[in-house]
């Protein structure tokens, strides 16, 4: 009797459930930006990074891209600018060819309503499109960035195009 009105309790809880009570994983959430990769000599040739190891200063781990032309790199919610350090040949264990450039990206964000389960999501605006997001040092491998779509909104499209 016991696990027959258990059992009449479950049904009656789960049947009280709503579509929108649980987020579809394939809900659209907060983006991240997507960057392509380009030839610098041939600006409309993709070129795959190899051995790219993308980490924000003061963090041990990041993310290895290797043998693609694009990427998906996370910004940060809670600030208006985030700066990523871009390590080119920092997947391998030698360092001694490790070069790091920084690119600086800076936003205004805005919360959209998704739904009751989802929440919101937050979506990103880059200001500043007329400047290069590569910060300059003495040995970039990068040389220039563009901004394609400032909107970072899906990730259905390319933000930042980077050459090198």
């Amino acid at each position: 009797m016991k696990q027959v009105l258990l059992i009449l309790l479950i049904a009656y809880t789960l049947s009280g459930c709503e579509k929108d009570d649980i987020c579809d994983p394939a809900t659209s959430t907060t983006p991240m930006a997507v960057i392509e990769f380009y030839n610098a000599t041939n600006q409309t040739a993709l070129k795959n990074v190899t051995n790219l190891v993308v980490i924000a200063p003061g963090f041990e781990e990041g993310f290895l891209f290797t043998g693609v032309s694009k990427i998906k790199v996370p910004l940060k919610t809670m600030d208006n600018i985030t700066q990523l350090q871009f390590i080119k040949n920092g997947g391998t264990d030698d360092t001694s060819d490790d070069n790091i450039d920084v690119l600086q990206f800076s936003y205004t964000t805005s919360d959209i309503f998704v739904s009751r389960a989802c929440g919101f999501k937050r979506i990103f605006n880059l200001i500043n499109t007329n400047t290069n997001l590569i910060i300059s040092d003495t040995d970039n491998w990068m040389t220039s960035s563009v901004i394609t779509q400032p909107n970072i909104e899906t990730e259905n499209e390319t933000h930042i195009k980077i050459y090198f």
